[in-house]
Protein backbone atom coordinates (compact mmCIF):
# COMPACT_ATOMS: atom_id res chain seq x y z
CA UNK A 1 0.00 0.00 0.00
CA UNK A 2 0.91 3.57 -0.30
CA UNK A 3 -0.26 7.25 -0.48
CA UNK A 4 0.25 8.89 -4.02
CA UNK A 5 0.36 13.05 -4.50
CA UNK A 6 0.33 14.43 -7.23
CA UNK A 7 2.78 17.39 -7.58
CA UNK A 8 3.73 20.47 -9.42
CA UNK A 9 6.32 23.09 -8.44
CA UNK A 10 3.46 25.27 -6.74
CA UNK A 11 2.38 26.41 -3.27
CA UNK A 12 -0.50 24.06 -3.79
CA UNK A 13 1.75 21.23 -4.65
CA UNK A 14 3.93 21.53 -2.01
CA UNK A 15 1.41 21.78 0.34
CA UNK A 16 0.26 18.57 -1.51
CA UNK A 17 3.32 16.77 -0.73
CA UNK A 18 3.69 18.01 2.90
CA UNK A 19 1.06 16.97 3.65
CA UNK A 20 1.19 13.04 1.92
CA UNK A 21 4.33 12.77 3.67
CA UNK A 22 2.86 13.21 6.94
CA UNK A 23 0.35 10.96 6.22
CA UNK A 24 3.41 8.49 5.21
CA UNK A 25 5.45 8.82 8.12
CA UNK A 26 2.14 8.27 10.24
CA UNK A 27 0.95 5.13 8.42
CA UNK A 28 4.37 3.95 7.96
CA UNK A 29 3.58 3.85 4.36
CA UNK A 30 5.70 4.62 1.01
CA UNK A 31 4.51 7.85 -0.83
CA UNK A 32 4.55 7.69 -4.42
CA UNK A 33 5.14 11.01 -6.26
CA UNK A 34 3.37 12.27 -9.78
CA UNK A 35 4.25 14.74 -11.92
CA UNK A 36 2.21 14.48 -14.86
CA UNK A 37 2.93 16.40 -17.89
CA UNK A 38 0.88 16.27 -21.20
CA UNK A 39 4.60 16.48 -23.00
CA UNK A 40 4.70 17.00 -27.23
CA UNK A 41 4.58 20.87 -27.90
CA UNK A 42 3.75 22.03 -24.50
CA UNK A 43 6.67 20.85 -22.90
CA UNK A 44 10.17 21.75 -24.18
CA UNK A 45 13.57 20.71 -23.60
CA UNK A 46 14.08 23.58 -20.80
CA UNK A 47 10.70 23.34 -19.05
CA UNK A 48 11.32 19.33 -18.55
CA UNK A 49 15.02 19.99 -17.27
CA UNK A 50 13.62 22.45 -14.83
CA UNK A 51 10.76 19.73 -14.13
CA UNK A 52 13.55 17.31 -13.08
CA UNK A 53 15.73 19.54 -11.16
CA UNK A 54 12.44 20.16 -9.15
CA UNK A 55 12.18 16.63 -8.67
CA UNK A 56 15.42 15.92 -7.86
CA UNK A 57 14.92 18.55 -5.30
CA UNK A 58 11.68 16.64 -3.79
CA UNK A 59 13.62 13.62 -3.52
CA UNK A 60 16.30 15.12 -1.98
CA UNK A 61 13.87 16.18 0.89
CA UNK A 62 11.85 13.42 0.91
CA UNK A 63 15.50 11.04 1.65
CA UNK A 64 16.62 13.63 4.30
CA UNK A 65 12.93 13.49 6.07
CA UNK A 66 13.81 9.12 6.02
CA UNK A 67 10.03 8.85 4.08
CA UNK A 68 10.43 5.91 1.49
CA UNK A 69 9.44 7.14 -1.75
CA UNK A 70 9.47 6.65 -5.19
CA UNK A 71 9.14 9.73 -7.68
CA UNK A 72 8.03 9.46 -11.11
CA UNK A 73 7.85 12.66 -14.19
CA UNK A 74 4.91 11.05 -16.57
CA UNK A 75 4.94 12.25 -19.91
CA UNK A 76 2.72 10.27 -21.68
CA UNK A 77 -0.23 12.98 -23.53
CA UNK A 78 -2.02 12.13 -20.77
CA UNK A 79 -4.54 14.62 -18.16
CA UNK A 80 -2.77 14.77 -14.95
CA UNK A 81 -6.09 13.03 -13.45
CA UNK A 82 -5.41 9.94 -15.77
CA UNK A 83 -2.46 9.56 -14.55
CA UNK A 84 -3.04 9.63 -10.67
CA UNK A 85 -5.84 7.40 -11.08
CA UNK A 86 -3.68 4.84 -13.22
CA UNK A 87 -1.02 4.79 -10.85
CA UNK A 88 -3.17 4.47 -7.50
CA UNK A 89 -4.96 1.52 -9.43
CA UNK A 90 -1.79 0.07 -10.23
CA UNK A 91 -0.09 0.47 -6.55
CA UNK A 92 -3.21 0.00 -4.84
CA UNK A 93 -3.01 3.17 -3.02
CA UNK A 94 -4.81 3.89 0.19
CA UNK A 95 -5.36 7.33 -0.92
CA UNK A 96 -4.61 10.66 -3.52
CA UNK A 97 -2.82 13.61 -1.98
CA UNK A 98 -3.82 16.76 -4.19
CA UNK A 99 -3.72 20.29 -3.72
CA UNK A 100 -6.29 22.95 -4.81
CA UNK A 101 -5.92 26.39 -5.60
CA UNK A 102 -8.31 29.73 -4.38
CA UNK A 103 -10.36 30.12 -7.64
CA UNK A 104 -12.14 33.46 -8.59
CA UNK A 105 -15.96 33.41 -7.27
CA UNK A 106 -16.82 32.40 -10.70
CA UNK A 107 -13.90 29.78 -10.41
CA UNK A 108 -15.82 28.74 -7.27
CA UNK A 109 -18.73 27.11 -9.31
CA UNK A 110 -16.79 24.71 -11.33
CA UNK A 111 -13.64 22.57 -9.49
CA UNK A 112 -10.88 22.57 -11.76
CA UNK A 113 -11.48 19.10 -14.40
CA UNK A 114 -8.53 17.60 -12.78
CA UNK A 115 -9.39 17.46 -9.47
CA UNK A 116 -13.17 16.89 -9.98
CA UNK A 117 -12.05 13.80 -11.96
CA UNK A 118 -9.93 12.51 -9.51
CA UNK A 119 -12.59 12.81 -6.97
CA UNK A 120 -15.12 11.34 -9.09
CA UNK A 121 -12.75 8.28 -10.20
CA UNK A 122 -9.91 7.44 -8.11
CA UNK A 123 -10.31 3.88 -7.14
CA UNK A 124 -9.42 5.04 -3.84
CA UNK A 125 -9.89 8.41 -1.14
CA UNK A 126 -8.78 11.52 -1.78
CA UNK A 127 -7.38 14.48 0.19
CA UNK A 128 -7.57 17.71 -1.03
CA UNK A 129 -5.47 20.76 0.47
CA UNK A 130 -4.97 24.39 0.18
CA UNK A 131 -2.26 25.91 0.31
CA UNK A 132 -1.52 28.12 3.79
CA UNK A 133 -1.95 31.79 3.03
Amino acid sequence: MAVVVGYVPTAEGRAALHRAALECRLRSTNLVVINSNRGGKDLDAAEAAAYEAELDAVRAELDAAGIAHEVRQLVRGLEPAEDLIAVAEEVKADFIVIGLRRRTPVGKLILGSNAQRILLEAPCPVLAVKAEG
